[in-house]
C-alpha cells in the first residue's frame, strides 16, 4: 500500500480539492427531485475523500521519518511563480477532521435536515472543496480563493431550512465575513507591495530582509491580515457573531461550522510559525504577546458565555469560542511542545463540539414534541425553573408516587451518555482525550523551559495566567455543561422516549469514538503531533522543499537531456542550485551563497544566456 501510495504521490494530494468540486458540478445537473440520488453522490464522495485523507496521514507519517512533505506545482511552474500546493503532517491532520465532522454531519442530515431546502448536496460539497483547499494551499493568493469559495458556500448553508431567525442571523454572518475578506485583500495587498511576493515560503525568505524603514509596514500588513483571520477564528471581540449565526443553522450545517474557527487556527499557526518564527530576524515573534492575551481574553468570554447560556446550541457555540481561544493562546507562546499539545487537543475538542451540535438538536425537538414550547429564555435562570421547585417528599414525582427504579427510556439513555461524553472532552476532564491535552499543554508550560527562555516567548506571568484559565476555564464549562445535563435529561421525569433514527445516533456514536481513539492511541497521536509541531517551529525545511522543487521537464526536454550526457545535467543541477539558499533561513553562511550565485552564473553564461 505505501509502495501504491509513493506512486500516486503528490498527485493523490489534490483529490481532497477536486473530488468535491467535480461531485458538486454533477450535481448540479441532477433535478431538484433527486435528492436520494444527490445524498448517495455525497455520502460517497465524502466516504471516498476520507479514505485518502487517511492515506495521505499514512504517507506523511511514513516510516516514523522526521520530516515527511511533498509539494504539487499543477502548472508546472517553480515557485514562487507558479501555484503551490503543499502537504506536511499538520495539513493531513487538518483534513482529516476535517473529512471525519463533514461525513458524520452529512449521515446525520440523511434522517431529515437535507430536504429542508435546495442545493444542499452541492454547498456541502463546495464547503469541503474550500476547507480542502485552504489547507492545502502554500500562497496567500490562491488561500483567498479557497478562503471564498469556503464562505460563499457558507452562507447558501446557514440560511438552509429558511426561518427568520436564520435569515436574520445569516445577514450579519454575510455582513461581518465579507469585512474579513475585504481586510483580507488590504493586508495581501500591502504584503505584495513590501515583499514583491506571495507564497509562503517566499514570504519567510524574503520578510528577514525587509529594509529597517519598511518594517512598521510590515507589521501593520501582517496586523490587518491577521485580524481577517482572527475574526474567523472568534477571536474576543470579533466574535460577537459566532453564537447567534452557528445556533440558528441546522445541526449538520452546525456540526461542519465547527470546523470554521478552526480554519482561522490554521492559517495563523501556519503563517505566525512561517512568517514570523525565531528566525525572522527583527520581526521575529511578532504579535507574540497580543496573540497570547487574545486567546486568554477569549478563553474567558468563551467560558463566561457557556455560564451564562441556557439553550444547547448556544452552548455549543461557545464551547466553540473556547476550544478556538485555548489554540490561539498556546499558539503564541511559540514553543514545540505547547504546540505539539494543542495539535492534539484541536482535533478532539473539535469532534466533541461538532457532537454537541448534533446532540443539541434531538433534544430540542425531544422537548417540543412533548409541548413544552421554546426550551427556555434566554434570561431565565435555571434555578427558578418551576421543574427544578423541590417537591415534597423524597424521591416522589408530581403524583407524589416514587421515582426509583423506573427505568429511562433507550434513546434518552443513549443522548444522557453521548452528552456525558461530550461535558469530559470539552471540560478537559479524565479519561477522554480533552484532559490528555491539556495535561499535555499544562506539562510544557510547566516545565523550566516553558516558564523560562526558550525559542519561543518567554512564558513569566503569562504562563502562569494561562495554567490558571486552562483549570478554571475547565471548571466553569464543567458547571455549565452538567447544569445543562440535570435539566435536561434529570429535571423532567415525565418527558416520553425521544424520537433518535438510526441516522441521528450513529454520527454522534462515530464522533465520539474517534475521542476514543485519540485517547487509546494518544502515544502515536503525540508522537504525530510532536513531529508535526518541529516541523512548524523549523521553518527552513519548509522553504526549502517548497523553493527547491523543480518544474518536471517537458518529454522533448528531458530526451534531449539524457542524450546530452553527464554535462548537462551537471549544469542543469548547478542552475538549480539558485533555489536551494534561503537567506535568513537556516543558513548562516553567506559565503556559500556567494558560492551557489557564481557557480549558477557560470553555468547560464555557459550556455550562452543571460
Amino acid at each position: 500500500m505505501t509502495g501504491w501510495i509513493e506512486h500516486l504521490m503528490p498527485h493523490l494530494m489534490l483529490a481532497p480539492i477536486m473530488l468535491p468540486m467535480l461531485t458538486a458540478a454533477l450535481m448540479l445537473f441532477l433535478r431538484e427531485e433527486r435528492q436520494r440520488l444527490k445524498l448517495g453522490m455525497n455520502i460517497l464522495s465524502t466516504t471516498i475523500s476520507l479514505v485518502i485523507v487517511v492515506m495521505l496521514l499514512g504517507w506523511t507519517n511514513q516510516a516514523g521519518s522526521a520530516v515527511t512533505m511533498s509539494v504539487y506545482m499543477p502548472g508546472n511552474w517553480p515557485a514562487p511563480f507558479g501555484i503551490a500546493l503543499a502537504l506536511d503532517r499538520l495539513t493531513a491532520l487538518m483534513l482529516l477532521v476535517t473529512y471525519v465532522v463533514a461525513l458524520a454531519a452529512l449521515v446525520f442530515s440523511a434522517a431529515r435536515w437535507h430536504k429542508a431546502g435546495v442545493h444542499f448536496h452541492p454547498l456541502f460539497q463546495l464547503q469541503l472543496m474550500g476547507l480542502s483547499g485552504a489547507f492545502i494551499t502554500a500562497d496567500l493568493f490562491n488561500l483567498f480563493v479557497f478562503f471564498e469559495i469556503m464562505l460563499a458556500a457558507s452562507y447558501g448553508l446557514l440560511l438552509h431550512g429558511s426561518g427568520s431567525t436564520r435569515i436574520q442571523a445569516g445577514l450579519h454572518y454575510i455582513a461581518i465575513n465579507l469585512a474579513a475578506s475585504s481586510l483580507f485583500l488590504i493586508g495581501v495587498s500591502m504584503l505584495y507591495g513590501i515583499t514583491g511576493t506571495l507564497n509562503m515560503a517566499d514570504l519567510a525568505r524574503a520578510i528577514p530582509q525587509v529594509q529597517d524603514a519598511d518594517r512598521g509596514l510590515l507589521h501593520a500588513a501582517a496586523g490587518v491580515l491577521g485580524t481577517a483571520f482572527l475574526i474567523k477564528a472568534a477571536l474576543w471581540p470579533l466574535n460577537f457573531w459566532l453564537v447567534p449565526g452557528y445556533s440558528a443553522a441546522t445541526a449538520p450545517v452546525g456540526a461542519l461550522f465547527a470546523l470554521m474557527t478552526k480554519v482561522g487556527v490554521y492559517v495563523i499557526l501556519r503563517l505566525w510559525t512561517l512568517l514570523f518564527s525565531s528566525e525572522a530576524g527583527a520581526s521575529a515573534l511578532f504579535g507574540s504577546t497580543w496573540l497570547i492575551v487574545g486567546g486568554m481574553l477569549t478563553m474567558a468570554f468563551g467560558a463566561i458565555g457557556m455560564l451564562g447560556s441556557q439553550r444547547l446550541t448556544h452552548l455549543a457555540g461557545f464551547a466553540a469560542i473556547l476550544s478556538s481561544g485555548t489554540l490561539l493562546a498556546a499558539t503564541g507562546f511559540g514553543q514545540n511542545l505547547l504546540t505539539a499539545g494543542l495539535l492534539y487537543y484541536l482535533p478532539g475538542s473539535t469532534l466533541a463540539v461538532a457532537a454537541l451540535f448534533l446532540i443539541a438538536d434531538v433534544v430540542d425537538r425531544w422537548r417540543v414534541d412533548d409541548d413544552a414550547g421554546e426550551p427556555y429564555e434566554d434570561d431565565e435562570a435555571p434555578f427558578l425553573n418551576a421543574e427544578l421547585l423541590p417537591t415534597e417528599g423524597f424521591n416522589l414525582d408530581d403524583d407524589e408516587e416514587l421515582m426509583i427504579g423506573r427505568a429511562f427510556p433507550a434513546a434518552a439513555a443513549f443522548l444522557g451518555l453521548s452528552f456525558m461524553a461530550c461535558t469530559l472532552l470539552i471540560s478537559g476532564l479524565p479519561p477522554l482525550s480533552g484532559f490528555l491535552g491539556k495535561f499535555a499543554m499544562l506539562t510544557s508550560l510547566l516545565n523550566p523551559l516553558g516558564m523560562g527562555t526558550s525559542s519561543g516567548v518567554k512564558a513569566g506571568p503569562l504562563g502562569w495566567s494561562m495554567v490558571a484559565l486552562l483549570i478554571i476555564t475547565g471548571l466553569m464549562a464543567l458547571v455549565a455543561l452538567t447544569r445543562a445535563g440535570i435539566r435536561h435529561f434529570w429535571a423532567n421525569p415525565e418527558q416520553s422516549a425521544p424520537s433518535l433514527k438510526v441516522a441521528e445516533g450513529l454520527p454522534i456514536v462515530a464522533l465520539l469514538l474517534c475521542c476514543v481513539v485519540l485517547t487509546v492511541k494518544a502515544d502515536d497521536v503525540m508522537r504525530y503531533t510532536q513531529r508535526a509541531a518541529n516541523a512548524l517551529h523549523s521553518p527552513d525545511v519548509y522553504v526549502r522543499t517548497v523553493l527547491g522543487l523543480a518544474p518536471v521537464p517537458a518529454p522533448k526536454e528531458k530526451k534531449a537531456q539524457e542524450a546530452a550526457g553527464p554535462e548537462a545535467a551537471a549544469r542543469a543541477a548547478a542552475l538549480e542550485m539558485q533555489a536551494e539558499p534561503v537567506p535568513g533561513i537556516g543558513d548562516e553562511s553567506e559565503a556559500a551563497q556567494d558560492a551557489a550565485t557564481q557557480t549558477a552564473a557560470s553555468a547560464q553564461k555557459e550556455e550562452g544566456r543571460p
